[in-house]
């Protein structure tokens, strides 16, 4: 019985919304229970997906706040 948890900041992929819809929820375990049935031959009936949302200010990138990260990328992108 494969398990697995996928983590995402909780931040919509549109200006006006919060978190991940219901629909991309559904896709990504439809899209996760797919890979481990072709790839380990697992039932989707025996497959769980967990999604975790973490607040933004909870996950760090490069030794800073991921929003820190975030602008300084853009900004050397931007030079």
């Amino acid at each position: 019985m494969p398990i697995v948890t996928v983590q995402v900041t909780r931040e919509g992929t549109s200006a006006d919304r919060k978190s991940v819809s219901a629909e991309e929820k559904a896709a990504i375990i439809s899209g996760v229970s797919d890979v481990l049935l072709n790839v380990l031959n697992k039932p989707l009936e025996s497959t769980y997906v967990i999604i975790e949302e973490v607040e933004l200010d909870n996950w760090g990138w490069g030794g800073i706040p991921t929003a820190q990260y975030r602008a300084q990328r853009s900004a050397t992108a931007n030079s």
